[in-house]
Parts: C-alpha cells; sequence; structure tokens
C-alpha cells in the first residue's frame, strides 16, 4: 500500500507544527500534530517517565514510574495542588469517571486508589498484596446511588463496590484463572478485559459475562498487550499484536432454549496489518490505529527501532484500506518496544471540537487532531495552489479559525505579482479586494513600482469604493506618458469627479510642449476642456486638431460635432463653416441641415461659395432632405453635379424644374453628358435631335425606340426608320419592338433586298405573334364584353319583374292622400313606377303616364318607367 507523507511533531514548547516527507503521491495529511509541553515536559519528563495516560474533556491525568499521578489542562500547564503521591512503583493503568470527579489508579505496590478531585468523602485505598495490572472506574461513579464501583485486575477480575445497610465495600470475583488481567475498559454496561488467552466482555445489566473473543496468534501477551478502546456503547475495538478486530454488542431477537445471555457479540470486521498495534481509535467508520515496526533498524553496530507510525484505515473483514500513514518522530524511540506506546482518545463532546488523539511514550506525549479548513488551506498554499485555496476559503468562510478569506486572496495576489503574472492578478483584484479602499490603494501602489498600471485601470473601482483622487491621477500621468490612445480612452470613460482636471489638463500641456503635433493629445486635451467648461477652448482644439491630422484620421471622428451639438456653440462656429467641412464634410454637412434655424443656407452657402466641393456636399444633402429647401440654388447644383456626382446628375433635372434649361444644356455639352442632352432636348421641345443623338452618339436602338414610344410621334418613328434602313442590328431591333406601336408594313417594304439582318426569321415570327396575340385579346375582350352584357340584360330583366310593395302609409305626391283607401267610392287605379314611387292615375296628365314626373324632373335615368298600373 502507498504510503503518504509522514508528519512528524517536532521540539517547539507546544507550538504546532506540522513537516512533511515528500512521497511519491504527495497528498495532503489527514492529521496534524503538535507535541504538549510547558509543565509536562520541564517539570515532569525532565525528571520522570510516563506509564500511563487518562484523558477527559477537562484534564490530562498521567501516571509515571516512580509512582506518581499528576493533572494537567490539554496544554500541558500543571494544574496547582493537583500532584498526588498515590504509588511507590509504577502506576499501571488510570481511569476517570464521565463527570471527571473521580481518578482510579492501580499499580504493582498492590494498591488501588479512588481520589476524588473536589471532595474526598468517597476516597478509597485498598491493598490487594499483589501487583494490579488494571483498573476501570464505573463511568457513573460520581452519582448517587451508583454503587460506588469499579473493577480491578490481576489474575483476578473483581468487582468492588459499596452497598447494603451499612453502605459497606463489598467485593465480586467476576473471573479468574487465565493468567493476568492486563487492561480494563468500561463502558456504559459493558466490560471488557483482556487476559493471555482473549477478551471477555461483561454485562453489568444482567451479570453476566456475553462472550470471550479469542487472542488468534502466538505472541506473548506480556510483551504485546492487547489495546482496547469503546467507540461508542455498543462497539469495541481490539488492537493485539498484530491482529485488528471490531466487535459489535447486540441484542438478540429470540430467546434461545439454551439459556444464552440476551446479548452477543458479532465481529463486524478483522484483519492482519504488518507491524504490532499499539493503541486502536476510532476516526468517524475509520479506525486510526498506533504501531510498531516489526523489524529494527541498524544506528551504528547495534540495532534500535524505527519510528512509531499513525496509520488510519477503513475496516473490512479479512483487508482493510490504508487512508493516511503517518511516521512520528518521538523522543527516544529508538529504545522503546510496543509496550512503552499507548493510544487514548478524547472524543468531542461537540461538533465545533475536534477528536483529539495522544500518542503516549515514556519521555513524550503527541496530540494529534483532524486537519481542519485552515490546515487544508495552508497545505494548499504551501504548493501554490491558490485558486483551489482561494475557493476553499471563500466556500467555508464562517469555519475559518486562523486565516481569512482576504489574507488567503492577498496571499494569491502576492504570488502573481511575484511570478509576474500581472494580467491575472490585475484581473483577481475585484474579486479579492472587494469594496475595500484601503486595499486597493495599497494594491495600486503595488502595480505602480512594478510599473504595471496600465494591466489594473481597467478593473479600478470607480465607484463603491471610490479611490482618491491621486490614485485616478496616478493611472492618467502613467498612460499620457506611455500610451496616449489608451489615456485618451480613459479620459472619455472615467467620470471627472474621480480626478482633478486642471492638474491633468497641466499634465497634458507639458506633454504636448514636447510633442506639438501628436493629435491624440489634442483630442485628449479638447475632452478635458469640455469636462472643465471651457468649451470654447475645446472647440479651438478640435479646429487645430482639424489642421494637424490627417484626413483618414479625422474622418469618422464626432467629437468637434458633438460638443458643438450638445452646448449648443452654433454661434462660435458661424465663421468656421469651412474648417469644419474641412475635418469632415458629411458630418459638417449633417450638423448644417440639422440645425438650419440657427445656420441659415444661405449663409452656409455664402461661406462655402469658393469652395465648389463642400458647397456640392451640402447642397446635395440638402437636396435629398427636400428640394424645396435649395430651391433658389438648383442652377448652380446642376453645374455642381455633372463636375462632382455625373450619375446623380439626371435624375436631378427630371426631379426639378428650377434651373436653366440653356445652362443646363452648355453644361452637359461641355462634358460630352448625352443622355442628360437628350433629357435637356426632350424638354426644350428638340425632339429630332435628342433621337439624332440617341442614334448617332448613344447607338442604342433600345433607347431610341423608347424614346420614340414615350413622345409617341409619327414622324419621330419615321426618322427612327429612315436612320436605322441601312443598320441590320437597329433594324433587327425595330422589328423586334415596334409591332405594337408602329405597323410593321411601315419598315419591312423599305428594306432593301438581299440585306442580311441578323436573326431576321425570329424577328418577323415575333411580330407574327405579337399579331395572333393582339387578335386573341380583342376576341377575348369581345367574348367576355358581349357575356356581360348578356348577363346584366338578363339581371335587369329579373329585376324589373319582381313585384313592388305599396303598403297604407304611402300617399300620392300629387294629391298627398293615401295610395290605399278603404272607400271603394273614393277608389282609384294606382300607377307605381320602377323607382317606387306610386301615384294616383287620375292625379296623373294623360301623357304623363310612361314617366314618373318626380324622377323626370330630378333627370334619373330608366328605372322612372311605369312599371304597375
Amino acid at each position: 500500500m502507498a504510503t503518504p507523507a509522514a508528519n512528524e511533531p517536532q521540539e517547539n514548547d507546544g507550538e504546532e507544527e506540522t513537516s512533511s516527507e515528500e512521497s511519491e503521491e504527495d497528498c495532503e495529511p489527514k492529521l496534524k500534530y503538535e507535541r504538549i509541553g510547558n509543565d509536562l515536559k520541564n517539570k515532569l519528563l525532565s525528571k520522570d517517565c510516563v506509564s500511563c495516560l487518562a484523558v477527559h474533556s477537562k484534564f490530562l491525568v498521567v501516571g509515571t514510574h516512580w509512582g506518581m499521578i499528576h493533572i494537567f489542562d490539554h496544554a500541558g500547564n500543571a494544574i496547582r495542588d493537583k500532584e498526588i503521591a498515590a504509588h511507590t512503583t509504577t502506576v499501571n493503568q488510570l481511569s476517570i469517571d464521565d463527570s471527571g470527579d473521580f481518578i482510579a489508579s492501580c499499580s504493582d505496590d498492590g494498591r488501588v486508589l479512588i481520589n476524588g478531585l473536589y471532595t474526598a468523602d468517597n476516597n478509597q485505598s485498598i491493598n490487594f498484596d499483589r501487583p494490579v495490572k488494571a483498573v476501570a472506574i464505573d463511568p457513573k461513579f460520581s452519582k448517587h446511588g451508583s454503587g460506588k464501583s469499579f473493577v480491578t485486575g490481576d489474575d483476578k477480575l473483581i468487582l468492588n463496590e459499596k452497598g447494603g445497610l451499612f453502605y459497606r465495600h463489598k467485593t465480586t470475583l467476576l473471573h479468574q484463572g487465565e493468567g493476568l488481567i492486563r487492561e480494563i475498559k468500561w463502558k456504559g454496561d459493558f466490560i471488557a478485559w483482556t487476559n493471555d488467552h482473549g477478551v471477555k466482555i461483561f454485562d453489568m445489566s444482567s451479570r453476566t459475562r456475553i462472550t470471550f473473543i479469542s487472542k488468534d496468534h502466538s505472541y506473548r501477551a506480556d510483551l504485546y498487550k492487547c489495546n482496547m478502546c469503546w467507540k461508542d456503547g455498543q462497539t469495541l475495538l481490539l488492537a493485539w499484536a498484530d491482529k485488528v478486530k471490531v466487535c459489535i454488542v447486540k441484542e438478540r431477537l429470540e430467546k434461545d432454549v439454551r439459556d444464552l445471555p440476551q446479548r452477543y457479540v458479532e465481529i463486524t470486521a478483522m484483519f492482519t496489518i504488518d507491524s504490532f498495534a499499539c493503541g486502536i481509535s476510532p476516526l468517524g467508520e475509520s479506525l486510526v490505529i498506533l504501531t510498531f515496526e516489526k523489524e529494527a533498524q541498524e544506528e551504528g553496530n547495534r540495532q534500535v527501532s524505527k519510528r512509531p507510525h499513525l496509520l488510519i484505515v477503513e475496516p473490512h473483514m479479512e483487508y482493510f484500506e490504508e487512508i493516511s500513514n503517518d511516521a512520528l518522530t518521538v523522543r527516544g524511540f529508538q529504545e522503546y518496544k510496543p509496550s512503552d506506546y499507548h493510544l487514548e482518545i478524547l472524543v468531542s463532546e461537540t461538533i465545533e471540537d475536534e477528536n483529539l488523539f495522544y500518542i503516549v511514550s515514556p519521555k513524550d506525549i503527541i496530540v494529534s487532531k483532524e486537519r481542519d479548513i485552515d490546515d487544508h488551506i495552508i497545505w494548499l498554499l504551501e504548493r501554490e495552489e491558490f485558486e483551489e485555496a482561494m475557493l476553499v476559503a471563500e466556500k467555508n468562510e464562517h469555519l475559518l479559525r486562523k486565516l481569512s478569506h482576504k489574507e488567503v486572496a492577498r496571499q494569491y495576489l502576492d504570488y502573481l505579482l511575484s511570478e509576474e503574472n500581472f494580467e491575472e492578478a490585475a484581473m483577481q483584484c475585484p474579486r479579492i479586494l472587494g469594496k475595500n479602499k484601503e486595499l486597493w490603494e495599497a494594491e495600486t501602489l503595488k502595480f505602480h513600482k512594478l510599473r504595471q498600471l496600465k494591466v489594473l485601470a481597467p478593473y479600478l473601482p470607480r465607484s463603491d469604493p471610490q479611490l482618491s483622487p491621486t490614485i485616478y491621477e496616478l493611472v492618467l500621468n502613467d498612460f499620457l506618458n506611455t500610451d496616449a490612445e489608451k489615456f485618451l480612452s480613459l479620459v472619455k470613460e472615467w467620470p471627472s469627479n474621480l480626478y482633478n482636471v486642471q492638474t491633468i489638463i497641466t499634465a497634458t500641456l507639458d506633454r504636448l510642449d514636447r510633442e506639438r503635433n501628436n493629435t491624440v493629445l489634442l483630442r485628449a486635451l479638447g475632452e478635458l476642456y469640455t469636462l472643465e467648461r471651457q468649451y470654447e477652448k475645446s472647440l479651438a482644439i478640435y479646429l487645430k486638431y482639424c489642421s494637424i491630422a490627417k484626413t483618414k484620421e479625422r474622418l469618422g471622428n464626432t467629437d468637434v460635432f458633438q460638443l458643438i451639438h450638445k452646448y449648443n456653440l452654433f454661434t462660435s462656429i458661424s465663421d468656421k463653416i469651412v474648417q469644419l467641412m474641412e475635418f469632415d464634410d458629411d458630418q459638417a454637412a449633417t450638423l448644417l441641415i440639422d440645425n438650419m434655424d440657427k445656420l441659415p443656407i444661405e449663409q452656409v452657402v455664402k461661406q462655402l461659395e469658393n469652395h465648389e466641393k463642400f458647397l456640392f456636399a451640402y447642397l446635395d444633402r440638402v437636396c435629398q432632405k427636400d428640394q424645396q429647401l435649395c430651391q433658389a440654388y438648383h442652377g448652380p447644383l446642376v453645374k455642381l453635379y455633372a463636375e462632382f456626382a455625373p450619375k446623380k446628375l439626371l435624375p436631378f433635372l427630371k426631379s426639378s424644374i428650377h434651373y436653366p434649361l440653356q445652362r443646363a444644356m452648355e453644361e452637359c455639352e461641355v462634358r460630352g453628358l448625352i443622355p442628360e442632352q437628350v433629357y435637356l432636348l426632350g424638354r426644350m421641345g428638340d425632339l429630332k435631335k435628342a433621337l439624332s443623338l440617341i442614334t448617332t452618339r448613344l447607338k442604342d436602338v433600345d433607347q431610341a425606340i423608347e424614346f420614340c414610344k414615350d413622345k409617341n410621334d409619327e414622324e419621330l418613328w419615321a426618322d427612327l426608320i429612315k436612320f436605322s434602313i441601312d443598320k441590320p442590328t437597329f433594324i433587327k431591333g425595330l422589328l423586334h419592338n415596334i409591332g405594337t406601336h408602329v405597323d410593321p408594313i411601315r419598315l419591312i417594304p423599305q428594306i432593301q433586298n438581299g440585306m442580311e439582318i441578323p436573326g431576321l426569321r425570329d424577328s418577323l415570327v415575333k411580330i407574327l405573334q405579337d399579331y395572333n396575340l393582339q387578335m386573341s385579346l380583342r376576341e377575348g375582350c369581345q367574348r367576355i364584353l358581349t357575356a356581360d352584357s348578356f348577363n346584366l340584360l338578363d339581371r335587369l330583366v329579373k329585376t324589373q319583374k319582381r313585384a313592388v310593395s305599396v303598403d297604407n302609409s304611402q300617399v300620392c305626391p300629387i294629391c298627398q292622400e293615401k295610395i290605399l283607401v278603404t272607400d271603394l267610392k273614393f277608389a282609384s287605379n294606382v300607377v307605381l313606377f320602377y323607382c317606387r314611387h306610386a301615384f294616383h292615375e287620375d292625379c296623373l296628365p294623360t301623357h304623363g303616364l310612361e314617366r314618373c314626373t318626380i324622377c323626370s324632373t330630378q333627370r334619373r335615368g330608366p328605372g322612372s318607367k311605369a312599371m304597375v298600373k
């Protein structure tokens, strides 16, 4: 099995130390060790030797080879007046009751003593006239009515108790005849003891012996004693020579006819180790075993013992899994035998406390306990696993006692800086330094000394906490001298309340004295003046920048335009329009157009009239917004479009009528803009010249045909045909396109015989197809028209055949009497028209029976004719 790094307690007067021997796996130890010093070392171990130890949550009880009993606190300080001259020879075993009020001791001098620490009422001293090797006091000894019991062991196991009418001492023989009883452990109702043959357990509740656990090895019991430890009220741990057993006391479920004890013992784990066991204790579900190496080692010319080990294992039946194995440096270990070592455990009473393991030797007592979160973090830090240490500290901050999360974090930062991993260190600062202003400022100064402020700058807090202005000025000055671009970026990004703006302005001006043409610093200075509300100076700086900076650098820079717009500086720029256009004509034009109420078109045009390119850029943007705004400048715009954007000229000519045609024509002629000339000639009425330009200069038959179609002039068609008659490509184009506008018969007879016309057959086929298509369309339209006429006529007839109702409320429009009467003397025929008007026949003139007089007056349609009579 692999052996992890060993932890050796060193001479350090009580201070905890953990030293590691590098192993192949370099895994973290499970336990840490501390040598108990103070009075225990200085007063006891300097003149006497430890023979046994008993531990309690209140104190330690040490028995010596000179028969003395000493009481110390857990740090090794002697408790005043608690030194007992109990025996005349070696103290073999000590036992403390659960309350810590009474101590039992035995010795080879034959005496067994019960000493009360706070009262002498129940002190006892019994002489057995033979060496007593073991003693165990009743855990409930101090309680009233407990019987004040204790058990002693020599060649007999004797129960001593007080009881009866006169509360006298009485003894009960529990066992004898199997050799010396060398150790006794009492827990709850159970007493366990060892002799030369094995281990037995006695049940005090039933006053019966419930089991015998055999020795299972051939080693001498006096040299390799059995080590016992009660894990709890039912689990007994045994380590004897190289055998280890875990025994559990259980209740019998059914009563046996053989009258067996109500309880029995089951061995749940049993295995053999490679060395001799000197003590055993529980650690959760694992076992802690103090071991002694079987083989000695050479030292000089003699054989000496090896260092003892503290082994942590996970027990199983017939095997175990090793968790850790620590070699211990004990004073004088070279001279010791297995029987010189003991292992005692102090079980914690609360979750917060830890179990303590006491390794006892004649000249040394070492206390061991589980490593806590602090120890784990320290181990990680020693191995430079800082990220893992940070995570553990952050997750378990409430459990830290020695360290703090901030302390671990600061160590991590210092490590990163020492390794020159500046980027990672800066990235970790917000997480580590949090909202602590003092820590931030201290760390910034470290970065400054290392000349790495540019790495830290992106992570500096600007609020909560806000650092002192000096820190931010320090960073800005660093960038001012090393990285002008980043300096400009920070000036724009950082709020002005973080630092003294005037201080930075002064530093920037000093820098510009040495680098007058540094355009980046000029922009930064403009920003700083803006922050100081010195807008005029800021504008002047930007315009100076405009005169120095290259075109590519200026394009896209919006600083000056944002400044003008944000702070309403239009009055200041009223005479600087040319400079703004030089800076960025596109942005300048946008600014001027968006603020025409403050900078009228007339004012802008006047300043730009000697700068045609800028004038064009401005007027073109105005036209895009609304042509009516610059209607007065459409004449000059023709020339500007012809000069700077010829492709935009024709759309402009078509969309505007506010320019002189002749002047526009002259500009187009000078520059040879044929499409524009064709359009202008068309507007001027010179259609023949326009067609001539198309055919002779452009030589575009399709455009010529479209021009003729657009004008729909027979003379133009004749001119086009005349021009095309000797040009096969033009004839082909005409044959393909004029079938629907001009009778092909006008063209075809004029074609010279023998002329080779490419695609003639296809053209003729297309003419025929177009003709057939026209005929088909006419026939289709005729059929649709006829069908619609019949349908409408049929609907009219059906409509006129419908009955028309007349009710009692209707009156004759002429006599104003009701149409329908019940008295036959006044009855008259009724004339009802399709328009729904009804009259008495007698009221109508004889010539008015064919048409409704009301609708005729209003000139209505055919519905006014008579329908019913």
